[in-house]
């Protein structure tokens, strides 16, 4: 028995291993396609400041550059940012900047903006942006070179240098917000746009 309806499985815009296993998990057949594009001169060129607004356009454009390539097949394109009040931060490109960020997020609660879009061929038929608050603990400079040494490169694979399924738990006090947005695919309005248009079984 199979949940999903459609001839040929969902395709998912994004390599991210965490999105893919939620995706798994919801016995939801699919194929990761990541789309090559530059997130950073799509967001210059916007000019957007609000970090929702950015993780919407990113992945709408994530969802409509796969889509346009895979005529006929259902695209979903994620993207997640991070904020502390006005300053938006990026992955880290290395060590020093993880524990740059992992100093400016400790002791403060910042917001991740967690959204979806999906598409087929050229069209946007969903999107979505859900929030999660998270706040980090304080900690000495001993904690962070402990937390790095042990999380390795993985630190420099996601927005603020952790990742909340793994180590980056040690970092926390306090999450308010959904798991699935925390992990950068807001899985139940997802599964309730598939089901309004009959590619899940109600």
């Amino acid at each position: 028995m199979t949940l999903w309806s459609d001839d040929r499985p969902l395709v998912l815009a994004s390599q991210s291993k965490s999105r893919q296993a939620l995706l798994k998990g919801a016995g939801i057949p699919f194929e990761a396609i990541p789309a090559d594009i530059d997130e950073r001169a799509i967001q210059l060129a916007s000019e957007l400041k609000d970090a929702a607004a950015i993780a919407t356009l990113l992945a709408k454009s994530k969802a409509l550059y796969v889509a346009s390539r895979n005529a006929g097949r259902f695209v979903v394109g994620a993207d997640q940012t991070l904020s502390l009040k006005d300053r938006l931060f990026n992955k880290p490109a290395d060590r020093t900047q993880a524990a740059d960020q992992i100093r400016s997020l400790a002791g403060k609660t910042h917001e991740l903006h967690s959204a979806i879009a999906l598409a087929k061929d050229e069209r946007i038929l969903f999107a979505h942006v859900a929030v999660a608050r998270m706040t980090m603990r304080s900690f000495s400079e001993a904690m962070i070179d402990n937390y790095l040494d042990a999380a390795g490169d993985a630190v420099t694979t996601s927005v603020g240098a952790y990742q909340l399924e793994g180590l980056g738990v040690h970092l926390f006090e306090r999450i308010e917000g959904d798991h699935f947005t925390i992990l950068g695919l807001p899985l139940l309005p997802l599964l309730a746009s598939l089901r309004d248009m009959g590619l899940v079984a109600e």
